[in-house]
């Protein structure tokens, strides 16, 4: 009998996963595995890039965590710039072209049996003059990290630097550019940076970053990046003002890269990403699945799904995958929205829901803010923390939590994280038999501060009521 065929497109995260834990359950004789990859790398750190920029750590082999030669001494089939540009699924096979040869030239057709989609999420890239200009750099792989270091150089002190846009990614690479010594300008369209937290939170993320020498533009809408000699990027022009760069750095965030998906009529999401099920298997198909960031998942705090691209998921995604179609049975239940960021020696943690997301989907709740520090008052080192921490009105369930500080201030969140996973009240949470010594935290953690504070909340509002 003639093995099965696994066609992966995409050879990161979600997609090596999938097909390194197919083979551990299947050998080559029952399952044969090719995997489509368009760069020229697999199974990266993408989330390593600004840290590799920033000189923290090395690049770009260091953040290769197994070779497309090592996945093929394992009996997986990579190949490497090779594209994927249409799906049918009717004949289960797939258009694929070689990168490397022009034209025609390199098309071909090939079959499956399994499909994995994982072709992860792509930039956004606003649609403004000199957007494509020599010197404006996106952050997403390993071949951008790289043209990012040899534009910066060996010796990069007082250059200017234009970071557009204040999410995950920006702050980031902000911090990267600091420590090169380079001269830091970030501009954020909305009122306050990091719109993955309320505003009230990203305000004293804004306040941190001026006082660490980044230069950060609120309200800034670009509109034009304006460039020199060569067409080469030169600086950046907002409506209110221009700024000059002498590289520019998109950090606007991501969209699920669905284009031959979506070309096929597989199920997309409000996001655009790929709807699946439980088992990561796509909606409506048997035998295509999909995983990583050009997926949606399911939202376990608000019940509906959403686009969150993150390595940690995606890593899931693939064990998911690869165990099922390796004859196995696993599911992917859902997130809770956790993530951390850092910028210099600032924390930056989420989890759960933020004000707007909950009013979104109709959920009436509290909400309580709290400042401690990371460890007990008299100990040396220790440092302020802001938590914020919503709950649900009269139920007192929790909703989600941010957290702002120092050293310390980041890894609190997954406290939060295990508790929203649980369905805990913010009462019950208050309870929680959490580690204590000075050098870690005063005797009242700062998320167990923020949860009485929040029960008192809650229950002030149903005596009102």
């Amino acid at each position: 009998m003639a093995a099965r065929r696994m066609l992966i497109i995409g050879g990161d995260a979600a997609g090596m996963s999938a097909a390194s834990q197919a083979r551990r359950l299947k050998g080559p004789e029952e399952l044969e595995i090719v995997a489509f990859e368009r760069g020229h790398f697999t199974s990266y750190s993408a989330c390593g890039i600004p840290y590799w920029v920033g000189g923290v750590v090395d690049g770009p082999d260091a953040l290769v965590a197994r070779t497309a030669d090592g996945h093929r001494a394992r009996g997986i089939d990579v190949r490497l710039r090779t594209e994927v540009t249409a799906i049918d699924t009717a004949a289960q096979r797939v258009l694929v072209r070689d990168l490397e040869r022009p034209g025609t030239d390199g098309e071909r057709w090939e079959g499956y049996d399994e499909l994995v989609v994982a072709t992860g999420a792509r930039p956004l890239r606003p649609d403004i003059p000199g957007i494509d200009a020599p010197g404006v750099h996106g952050v997403q792989n390993l071949d951008d990290g790289r043209a990012l270091h040899e534009a910066l150089g060996k010796d990069p002190e007082g250059l200017r630097a234009v970071v557009v846009g204040a999410g995950y990614i920006g702050v980031e690479m902000a911090e990267a550019l600091v420590r090169r010594g380079c001269r830091v300008t970030v501009l954020e369209q909305a009122e306050q940076p990091m719109s993955t937290l309320d505003p009230d939170m990203g305000r004293i993320v804004h306040e941190a970053m001026c006082e660490l020498g980044i230069d950060t533009v609120t309200g800034a809408e670009v509109t034009e990046v304006l460039t020199g000699d060569g067409g080469r990027a030169a600086g950046v022009r907002t409506r209110e003002g221009e700024y000059p760069a002498d590289l520019v750095v998109l950090g606007l965030g991501v969209r699920p890269e669905t284009g031959p998906a979506r070309e096929a009529g597989l199920p997309l999401g409000a996001s655009g990403g790929l709807l699946t099920d439980l088992a990561m298997r796509v909606r409506g198909e048997e035998n295509i699945w999909a995983g990583g960031d050009c997926v949606e998942v399911l939202d376990l705090v608000s019940g509906r799904t959403r686009h969150i691209a993150l390595g940690t998921h995606a890593n899931k995604h693939g064990q998911v995958i690869g165990t099922n179609i390796g004859g196995g049975y696993a599911t992917f239940p859902g997130v809770v929205g956790t993530a951390v960021s850092k910028v210099c020696d600032l924390e930056i943690a989420r989890t759960g829901l933020l004000e707007a997301q909950a009013r979104q989907v109709g959920l009436d709740f509290v909400t309580v803010t709290i400042e401690s520090t990371s460890r007990s008052g008299y100990y040396p080192g220790a440092r302020p923390m802001t938590v914020k921490m919503l709950a649900e009105r009269r139920t007192g369930r929790l909703l989600g939590v941010q957290i702002v500080g120092r050293e310390g201030a980041g890894k609190r969140v997954d406290v939060a994280a295990v508790a929203l996973t649980a369905g805990m009240t913010v009462e019950q949470m208050t309870a929680l038999d959490l580690g204590y010594a000075p050098p870690f935290s005063p005797v009242w953690d700062p998320v167990l501060v923020a949860a009485r504070k929040a029960t008192a909340a809650v229950a002030a509002d149903v005596r009102a009521h």
